[in-house]
C-alpha cells in the first residue's frame, strides 16, 4: 500500500485538552452555494450597535465580540470552543508538554468542571483529586455555569501559588477540599520499566510532541539486555494529543504502510487517510534511536478503561483490527470526532469540529468508544470510578452505526470514598490480567470472593443503618477486604490510602 504524506503534522486529537491542528483550507470557496446571510448578519449588527450605544453600562468592543462568538458554539458538539488569547496560549503549552497549574484534564458535566484525568506526579495527584471528581468551587467561588475556559483560568497560575478546590466524589457523603500549591507542570508522556518474566510496561499519559520518540527510546531501552517475551503499552486516563504521535505509536507496533486511522467531514481537505511509517529522524524521532526489530511481533496487551479517548482510542483501535493486541480493560471514552483549530488572530482560534475518524476497519468509535477482548474491573472487587462518556455529553455527535453500548462493565461498581491505584504497581488488577493474558492464564474480570464480600458489607451496613432522609443523606459507604485468613476486616479507602476501620 502506498504512503501518503502526512501533511498535517499538527493534528491534535485530543479527547479534552486540544483539537486537531489541521491547516484544512476552510475559506469562502468552502462554502460556495451557501452565501452569508446578510438579512440575519444586519440584524446581529443592530443589536451590537443598540447594547453598545444604549446599555446602562459601557461594554468594550472586544468584549461583546468574544462573548458574541462564544454564543455560536452553544449548541455546536461540546468539543467546539471559541479560544481566546489565554485559551489558545494554554492548548499549545499543553501540547508542547509544559505549562503552569495544577496538572489536571478537565471536561465539563452539568455545567460545572469534571476531571478527566490527573496527570501522573503534579499537585493536583499528589493531594488526591481523582478521576471523576466534580469541581463545585474553586477558591471558594460556586463554578456551576462556569465556561470551561474561565475555569481553566481559575486553576491555571504561577508556581508557588494556593488554590482550595471544593469537589463532590461518587460515594462521598460531603464535599471534599483540597488545598494545592501550584507547580510548572511539564509532563513525561512516556514511561516504563521490565516487569517479571521479561515483560516490558510503558505508560502513555497523553500524545505530545515527543511522544512516539521518546516512546522508541523507552522500547530501545527495555531491550537492551535482551528483548522482552510480551509487552503491555498502557493508555489508561490517557486524554488524547497529538493525532501524529498516536501515528507514530501505532507505527512502532505494525508494519509500514498500513493504515492507522482515516477522517471524513464535509469538505474534501478533511477527507484524509494516514498510514504507518517508519520510525527515523525524518519521522518525528531523534537521531541516533532506532526501533528494535521486536516491536512488531511481541505478544503484546494494550490496557483502556473509560479515560482513554480519541488518540488512545485511535491506536487501541488501530491494533485491535489488525489482531495485533488484545485489548484488555473497560469501553473507552468514545470520541470519534476531528478538531481543527483555525486562527482568528494571532493569539486567538477556534476550535471546530470537522470530520469524524474511522479505525482500519472503518469503524467509527463515536459514542461507543473501543470495546475491549476482555473486559476487566479496574479493582479485583469492581470499578472504583464512574465518569460519563462521550455519549452521555450533552450536543454530542451521533453514530448512526453504531449500537447502543453495553454498559455492563460498570455494574461490579464499589461504592465508598475511592482510593485510585498506582498504574504499573503491584495491586493494579488489570494489569495483573494482562500479564495473565501475555502468560496463557485465564484473565478474570473481577475476584469473586472480594466482590461478594464488597457487597455483603454493604448489604449487611444498609440493613444496620435506618433509611436515609432529606434532612439525614446516607453515610460513606466502607469496602470490606478478606486478610486471607477467614477473618473480614473493614478499611475506609481515600486519597491518603487504605484506613483500617476498628
Amino acid at each position: 500500500m502506498g504512503m501518503r504524506k502526512n501533511r498535517s503534522l499538527g493534528w491534535i486529537a485530543a479527547g479534552f485538552l486540544g483539537g486537531i491542528l489541521v491547516s484544512l483550507g476552510i475559506t469562502a470557496a468552502a462554502q460556495k452555494g451557501e452565501p452569508l446571510p446578510l438579512k440575519s448578519l444586519q440584524q446581529f449588527a443592530n443589536v451590537y450597535g443598540a447594547i453598545k450605544s444604549s446599555y446602562v453600562e459601557p461594554v468594550a468592543d472586544q468584549v461583546l465580540m468574544d462573548d458574541a462568538i462564544k454564543g455560536l458554539f452553544a449548541d455546536l458538539d461540546p468539543h467546539s470552543v471559541y479560544l481566546d488569547e489565554e485559551a489558545y496560549k494554554q492548548m499549545q503549552d499543553i501540547t508542547r508538554g509544559g505549562f503552569g497549574g495544577l496538572g489536571i484534564e478537565i471536561g465539563t458535566q452539568d455545567g460545572m468542571p469534571k476531571v478527566i484525568a490527573p496527570i501522573e506526579d503534579t499537585p493536583a495527584a499528589r493531594a488526591g483529586i481523582l478521576t471523576g471528581d466534580l469541581i463545585t468551587q474553586i477558591n471558594g467561588e460556586p463554578t456551576k455555569g462556569m465556561s470551561l475556559n474561565d475555569a481553566v483560568k481559575k486553576m491555571r497560575g504561577e508556581p508557588g501559588t494556593p488554590i482550595d478546590l471544593t469537589v463532590e466524589r461518587a460515594g462521598s457523603p460531603k464535599p471534599l477540599k483540597f488545598h494545592i500549591v501550584r507547580e510548572m507542570i511539564k509532563t513525561r508522556s512516556v514511561r516504563g520499566k521490565m516487569l517479571a518474566h521479561d515483560i516490558a510496561y510503558v505508560r502513555i499519559s497523553q500524545f505530545q510532541d515527543r511522544t512516539t520518540t521518546d516512546l522508541v527510546k523507552m522500547l530501545s531501552d527495555l531491550s537492551k539486555k535482551q528483548a522482552p517475551k510480551g509487552l503491555v503499552l498502557d493508555l489508561r486516563n490517557d486524554p488524547g494529543g497529538l493525532l501524529d504521535g498516536a501515528i507514530g505509536v501505532t507505527s512502532a507496533f505494525i508494519d509500514s504502510g498500513k493504515l492507522v486511522v482515516s477522517t471524513k467531514g464535509r469538505i474534501p481537505s478533511s477527507n484524509e487517510e494516514f498510514y504507518a511509517r517508519s520510525l527515523n529522524s525524518s519521522h518525528g524521532v531523534d537521531a541516533g534511536v532506532t526501533l528494535p526489530s521486536w516491536t512488531r511481533t511481541v505478544p503484546m496487551v494494550v490496557l483502556v478503561n473509560v479515560g482513554s479517548a480519541s488518540a488512545s482510542e485511535i491506536v487501541a483501535g488501530a491494533l485491535q483490527d489488525y489482531k495485533r493486541a488484545q485489548i484488555i480493560g473497560n469501553r473507552t471514552f468514545g470520541k470519534g470526532s476531528v478538531q481543527s483549530v483555525l486562527q482568528l488572530s494571532k493569539d486567538t482560534g477556534i476550535k471546530l469540529t470537522t470530520a469524524r475518524y474511522y479505525t482500519p476497519n472503518g469503524r467509527s468509535i463515536q459514542n461507543t468508544g473501543v470495546a475491549p477482548d476482555h473486559v476487566v474491573d479496574d479493582s479485583a472487587a469492581g470499578n472504583l470510578f464512574r465518569i460519563q462518556r462521550e455519549v452521555d455529553l450533552q450536543h454530542h455527535l451521533t453514530n448512526q452505526a453504531a449500537q447502543q453500548t453495553d454498559k455492563d462493565d460498570e455494574n461490579d461498581f464499589v461504592p465508598g470514598e475511592i482510593k485510585m491505584f498506582e498504574f504499573g504497581g503491584a495491586d493494579d488488577w488489570q494489569l495483573q490480567q494482562a500479564l495473565n493474558a501475555l502468560q496463557g492464564r485465564p484473565v478474570l474480570k473481577s475476584d469473586p470472593a472480594q466482590v461478594r464480600q464488597a457487597r455483603a458489607a454493604t448489604d449487611k451496613e444498609n440493613s444496620a443503618k435506618p433509611a436515609p432522609s432529606a434532612s439525614r443523606p446516607a453515610p460513606a459507604e466502607k469496602k470490606t477486604l478478606n486478610n486471607g485468613s477467614g477473618a473480614v476486616e473493614h478499611y475506609r479507602i481515600t486519597p491518603e490510602g487504605m484506613i483500617k476501620v476498628q
